[in-house]
């Protein structure tokens, strides 16, 4: 990803576009100004924090400013966290230096090895570098052990008691880990984005930590049917950054750091919606009542800071985290998104895929189901309403004691029956709610509320299990099901 700054942006008031990218426009797609980014069909104001800043003329909706590069700058963090460990050219001035030999053969020789390790050189430049983990592993034995401790609930100090080791050595293994597994990851990946032409995913956001309140949140996207997890982020990172700024400001630098501030926190609501029309009215309500509509940390909810590393504003995280879906399925000729209902998903959606909506080659749908909906059933009645301050159309059916409905947010009218039948988010859900239930005890320890980092490895390690790994009751693993590989991966091959 380029991240050079374009020119002076000629759109005056709003946030400056970086590399061609601007997401702060109307977002309402029955609207004339719908991604329009003409200053003249907007009221911008900065005088007065407690209005919104920017206001569509033509239909009132307010969509919450963002800074364009820090959206491009957080899904290049991203992507180097996530092939920082590949093997690739070192010369800086190189033009393969953001290309892995392991996904880009064409671009490198094999070039011998060092030790047993393998060595390569770059058509480019003629530079020669190692792949540090393609020699043998010394300490697969140890490590599948420690897995094996840890996924089945042992804490920290007993598989350090149990392995003879210390602390310090337990999270460098884990690191190490995590780095053999993200370069597993990465050839499976690769095969899936470049031949899949055709892809429904699936998304979901939660907290990574939901009893610590400590303001993390876990939005991943996995392919719709078979399971595979193709992306996770989460809006913290463990360097820290000081910021200022109580109050978010778009047209300022590194906007999308979040202050530490003075915890507080707002009578919760308790009362429960009955019936699925309800449940979705509700939330409009709640997401309405917020400050930032794109910010769910800005329901009045208390926030407990982590004492290291810095947070970031979610709706950075979710949008760098559609862009970095948008140029990994840049080969596919069209895409379908499941989600819940929440409007942070949405704008992110409609705003990176905008070009994919007005060629209607993507279908974003918000879908509600019943735990009861056994998916695949084909709906009976189905009947339609206008909901929220959008007015977006829902289509609802009822199924002896299960109902189930979905808003297609591209507003295609013609297929409702077929996304009722289809459309699900269940496969992350179930991803996201079986990784909180495998390690509730490391998740959940005291000392480890406030201090999130020391999950990010486990993340890693946890996704490679689950797509290469896990197999379903018909024993296959998702990897499988979509054809990119033949076989289950034992934790020793994982580790290899």
């Amino acid at each position: 990803m380029s991240t050079y700054l374009t020119t002076a942006n000629p759109i005056e008031q709003l946030p400056l576009a970086f590399n061609g990218y601007q997401f702060n426009h109307c977002k309402t797609l029955i609207c004339k100004n719908f991604g329009s980014h003409n200053p003249n069909d907007y009221v911008l104001q900065q005088a007065n924090k407690n209005r919104p800043t920017l206001v569509c003329r033509e239909c009132g909706a307010f969509p919450p400013l963002l800074n364009n590069q820090d959206v491009v700058e957080e899904a290049l963090r991203y992507q180097t966290q996530q092939n920082g460990d590949l093997p690739k050219c070192t010369n800086n001035a190189c033009d393969n230096k953001d290309f892995s030999a392991l996904t880009h053969r064409h671009l490198y020789h094999a070039f011998g090895f060092s030790g047993d390790r393998q060595r390569y050189r770059c058509k480019a430049c003629d530079q020669t570098f190692v792949d540090r983990w393609s020699g043998t592993n010394n300490k697969h034995l140890i490590q599948q052990k420690l897995l094996g401790l840890l996924f089945t609930g042992y804490p920290v100090r007993d598989i350090c008691r149990r392995l003879e080791i210390n602390p310090k050595t337990f999270y460098d293994q884990l690191n190490h880990i995590a780095a053999r597994c993200r370069r597993q990851l990465a050839l499976f990946d690769e095969r899936l984005f470049k031949h899949q032409h055709k892809v429904q995913l699936a998304s979901n956001i939660k907290a990574l930590q939901e009893k610590s309140m400590n303001g993390v949140l876990w939005v991943a996207s996995a392919e719709a049917q078979s399971g595979y997890v193709v992306a996770q982020h989460i809006n913290y990172q463990q360097e820290t950054v000081e910021s200022t700024k109580e109050h978010h400001d778009a047209y300022q630098d590194t906007a999308r750091y979040m202050a530490l501030s003075t915890p507080h926190q707002t009578l919760t609501e308790t009362f429960i919606p009955q019936g699925i029309l309800a449940q979705v009215d509700t939330t409009y309500r709640k997401i309405f009542s917020r400050s930032n509509m794109e910010n769910p940390l800005t329901d009045g909810r208390l926030i407990n800071y982590p004492t290291k590393g810095t947070l970031i504003h979610p709706q950075y995280t979710v949008y760098s985290h559609y862009l970095y879906l948008k140029q990994m399925f840049q080969h596919s000729d069209y895409l379908a998104v499941f989600m819940p209902q929440e409007t942070l998903l949405r704008s992110a959606c409609i705003s990176v895929f905008i070009d994919h909506i007005k060629k209607k080659r993507i279908d974003p749908v918000y879908v509600l189901e019943d735990e009861q909906w056994i998916h695949g059933d084909k709906p009976d009645n189905v009947d339609i309403a206008l909901l929220g301050w959008w007015q977006d159309r829902w289509a609802f059916t009822h199924l002896e004691n299960a109902s189930k409905g979905i808003c297609h947010l591209g507003g295609d009218t013609s297929k409702d029956r077929q996304w009722l039948e289809h459309a699900t988010y269940r496969a992350i859900s179930a991803y996201q709610n079986r990784f909180q239930d495998q390690f509730s005890q490391l998740i959940n320890e005291p000392r480890r509320k406030l201090r999130p980092a020391g999950l990010l490895p486990l993340l890693d390690i946890y996704r490679a299990w689950h797509n290469l790994c896990r197999q379903d009751k018909y024993r296959l693993t998702p990897a499988q099901r979509l054809g990119l590989a033949s076989s289950p991966i034992t934790l020793e091959q994982l580790l290899s």
